[in-house]
């Protein structure tokens, strides 16, 4: 049973552009139409949904429903507010994120990852807090370099590798500025 459902509209994983899903097949493949209006088979996993009509990986936001995030402690934040406002951290891994993700792909778990640090970022600059910790953890290095991609577009802000005695090497510090 495929993911996608005939009408959907697509994204690429690995290029630019978009379709519509015209068929789909028993083997894992569909059969699109991209916007220049040529039809293509392609594979599913080289295909991700598209949750709004201004798609990129830089702006989508896949909501996580409440009743999925969990976290360590009792108040269900996903936020460490160490010392009332010293610094903010949050655990961007899958398994402190979501009780069940084994259904979604790669994209879609990153897409979730990214929408809960902007939403936590956000968070942190109306609380005027001027240090955050972001645990993105190691592994290929996707989700830091899509962070890191979108601090680097921000103002007021710098970011750097956090430290490494108490993070290792998978988590990033972000200093903000505010006007007075």
């Amino acid at each position: 049973m495929s993911r996608f459902t005939i009408g959907e509209r697509i994204g690429f994983l690995h290029e630019s552009g978009e379709a519509i899903i015209i068929n789909i097949f028993k083997n894992n493949t569909l059969l699109i139409q991209d916007d220049f209006g040529f039809e293509q088979i392609r594979e599913e996993k080289d295909l991700i949904k598209i949750y709004g009509t201004d798609y990129n990986l830089e702006n989508s936001a896949v909501p996580i429903e409440k009743q999925q995030v969990k976290s360590k402690n009792k108040s269900k934040s996903l936020i460490n507010n160490k010392q009332q406002n010293s610094f903010w951290e949050i655990d961007l891994h899958v398994d402190r994120l979501l009780n069940s993700y084994s259904s979604l792909s790669n994209t879609e778990i990153l897409l979730k990852q990214l929408h809960q640090f902007k939403d936590f970022l956000q968070r942190a600059k109306n609380k005027r807090v001027q240090k955050v910790v972001v645990i993105h953890g190691v592994g290929e290095g996707v989700l830091k370099n899509e962070i890191r991609s979108y601090l680097a577009k921000q103002e007021n802000l710098e970011f750097y590798d956090a430290s490494y005695l108490e993070y290792g090497k998978g988590a990033t510090e972000i200093r903000i500025w505010y006007s007075k």
